[in-house]
């Protein structure tokens, strides 16, 4: 997706440079700008792949997926990559691979650390695609110094 206009632009490079303005906080669609533009940077070997990987951002993970993930607080889970890894063969009726950013989580850990937002969107998106490429931790940080904002 696109931005709509140059103002939503602005709005969110001022969120990602110069510090979110007071009075609002950051909406889906700032963090979906955010997490694209993250996902733009990836070098071609991983935007090549990326081509059917659903992204939504959502306020918060739902109670089933907490539970399953044995989450007590719906503030401890900012991201969430589901669907088979690059090389695994696809079976009939797999829903496409998705990543899911959870805009609550996420802006209450941006207040709490000070990490520019588009540093902490970049980190989580790169961290939920790295299990879309089965990537190790330590793969996963290389990647993310090399797609920084």
């Amino acid at each position: 997706m696109s931005l709509s206009s140059e103002n939503s632009f602005a709005y969110v490079a001022a969120m990602s440079h110069e510090g979110q303005p007071h009075r609002f906080a950051p909406t889906a669609q700032d963090i979906e700008a955010l997490a694209l533009e993250a996902l733009a940077r990836l070098p071609a070997p991983f935007t090549d792949h990326l081509h059917n990987v659903v992204l939504f951002v959502e306020e918060f993970a739902d109670a089933q997926t907490l539970k399953d993930m044995d989450i007590d607080d719906p503030f401890g889970l900012t991201g969430l990559y589901t669907g088979r890894p690059v090389g695994q063969e696809a079976q009939t009726g797999d829903a496409p691979p998705t990543v899911h950013l959870f805009r609550r989580p996420l802006l209450d850990e941006w207040i709490e650390t000070g990490v520019p937002l588009d540093a902490l969107i970049t980190h989580v998106v790169v961290h939920e695609i790295g299990h879309h490429f089965g990537l190790s931790d330590i793969d996963m940080h290389v990647l993310e110094d090399m797609v920084a904002p």
